[in-house]
């Protein structure tokens, strides 16, 4: 019986021994995943469960490991991204605060040029700022002519850069622009602001004078290439005829009845130079608020234009006692045409003082031919508005007059010098326009009654335009071409240039428009120079030329 026993516990020892060695040898097959892909999928799960369970546990712990790997990368990931995150608005912080100082620098840069031009602002400028007063009331007591007083009188070249973002390409023509650089012409003759001024040419040399009166010659002839015009300042006493005093008369901020009105009643109106002498036009106060249009002449000269009077009379429209109890002194004329050495053609307007135009002996609403020697004058036509425009053909002595009208009416009209008797063109009893409001307004009833505005000018005995524009297009100054019979006239309201070939003929007129450029702005002048045009655009108080490709 022992021995039966001893040979049982023997048995299953070495059962035993075996078990293990069969455990311990599968557990080191399972460690070789070429035994284990080997392997069916339940014989693999028995192993893992019931004879190596150790070893599932650390395919878990590897399970784990990873995850937590995962985890650590995914953390560190997030980590960099919040950091860059954090950095990026620091950076922006960093921006702004930059910004924030150029915006201060900025600030600091315009109130340090706004003191330069008037030192008596600095002592308003916080109460400015607390009561929040508007650029327009600013006005009503810094007009912008003192603006550029200051800059006449610091004698400060007029720069005008050439800008290509505006070029415009139509067709056998380019326009390039120059736009101010700096210090900008602000006194506009209609606009609050910018400035106006007209061109003229002089050896060479572009001529600007502003409506303010600042007289400037280019420093380089207008046949060098260029990319700008930089005018240096010419001295002059225009200051002695028309002055700050009357600018800012042009402004009628308190008066209701003026509301409307934005910009220089009173200013230059044209300028020509011939044979070395420069001519300007300006409105004139002959006596307290009673106006007129004036001719002044000087010496063309590069340092100092000293002008004189040439033309004026004692005749003037009282601003606030008339007639008619109207004024408006935009509508002024002031265009001059030098025949010879001898002889200038003039403008007036009739500052809306209607019946002076049909006044033989009155200045207003008439082109005057004035003697430079002896000082007398005639009138070679009346029955004008406003006469913006004229160009004289030499070859057939014969002149194209441009005129705005009322609503609708502007015109271009033909004026025979060779004629002995005035011709008369019939403002204001004819018009192609109507009185602004139109025959139904209540306050035109008794108007259309003394001005009728007839819609013919010869039934009346009058002479017909060579064309009439409805609406109206603001109408400016004409000039002739190089080709024969082919002209063309500016417009403000427009903003265009207007192509047209007109055969001059004693019995037949053939006005012809070939074509409308839009040049996107008001075109207060031009002239007309080696195959150019060159154009003062008032929006802006920039200047372009006109190229004939």
């Amino acid at each position: 019986m022992q021995k039966y026993l001893l040979n049982k516990l023997f048995n299953l020892k070495n059962i035993s021994i075996i078990v293990l060695i069969l455990a311990l040898l599968i557990n080191l097959l399972l460690d070789f995943s070429f035994v284990t892909n080997r392997l069916g999928k339940d014989f693999r799960e028995f192993a893992y469960q019931y004879v190596v369970p150790f070893k599932n546990i650390r395919n878990l712990e590897k399970k784990i490991e990873e995850l937590e790997n995962i985890n650590k990368q995914n953390l560190e990931a997030t980590i960099q991204i919040d950091e860059k995150n954090i950095n990026d608005l620091e950076e922006k912080i960093k921006d702004l605060n930059k910004e924030n100082i150029f915006i201060s620098a900025d600030k600091q840069t315009f109130v340090s040029a706004f003191n330069n031009l008037n030192n008596n602002l600095n002592k308003n400028l916080k109460k400015l700022e607390k009561n929040q007063i508007t650029f327009n009331q600013i006005f009503k007591t810094m007009d912008p002519s003192e603006l550029d007083m200051m800059f006449k009188e610091e004698r400060k070249d007029l720069n005008y850069g050439y800008d290509g973002r505006f070029n415009i390409y139509d067709d056998n023509l380019s326009v390039k622009f120059y736009t101010p650089i700096g210090d900008t012409l602000l006194y506009g003759i209609t606009n609050t602001t910018p400035g106006s001024g007209y061109l003229d040419i002089y050896e060479d040399n572009l001529i600007l004078v502003s409506s303010i009166g600042i007289i400037g010659h280019s420093k380089k002839g207008l046949n060098k290439p260029k990319f700008g015009i930089s005018l240096k300042q010419i001295q002059n006493n225009l200051n002695n005829f028309i002055d700050v005093e009357q600018f800012k008369k042009s402004r009628h901020f308190d008066d209701p009845k003026y509301s409307w009105l934005k910009g220089g009643w009173y200013s230059i109106k044209d300028v020509e130079i011939f044979d070395g002498d420069i001519y300007v036009s300006y409105t004139k106060e002959v006596k307290e608020n009673c106006w007129n249009t004036s001719l002044l002449s000087g010496k063309m000269n590069y340092v100092y234009i000293h002008f004189t009077t040439l033309f004026t009379s004692e005749e003037c429209v009282n601003e606030y006692n008339n007639i008619d109890d109207e004024y408006n002194a935009h509508q002024s004329g002031g265009r001059i045409i030098n025949l010879n050495n001898e002889t200038v053609l003039f403008s007036i307007g009739d500052f809306r003082s209607r019946y002076r135009a049909q006044k033989e002996n009155s200045i207003f609403g008439k082109v005057l031919k004035f003697n430079k020697k002896n000082k007398d004058y005639e009138v070679i036509s009346m029955g004008h508005r406003n006469p913006q425009g004229l160009f004289y053909n030499a070859e057939s002595k014969f002149l194209l007059e441009a005129e705005h009208g009322p609503q609708g009416g502007d015109e271009i009209n033909v004026i025979k010098l060779d004629n002995n008797t005035t011709q008369n063109f019939g403002w204001a009893i004819s018009s192609y326009g109507e009185h602004y409001g139109g025959k139904n307004a209540p306050e035109n009833k008794n108007k259309y009654k003394k001005y009728p505005l007839y819609k013919s000018h010869s039934e009346y005995g009058f002479i017909e335009p060579l064309k009439y524009f409805n609406p109206s297009i603001g109408i400016s100054q004409i000039i002739g071409l190089n080709n024969e019979n082919q002209y063309v006239v500016g417009s403000l309201k427009a903003h265009s240039l207007y192509f047209f070939e007109y055969s001059y003929n004693k019995n037949e007129n053939n006005f012809n428009i070939i074509k409308q450029l839009d040049i996107g702005e008001r075109i207060r002048d031009m002239i007309y120079y080696n195959d150019k045009l060159y154009l003062y655009l008032e929006d802006t108080a920039s200047i372009a030329e006109v190229s004939f490709n």
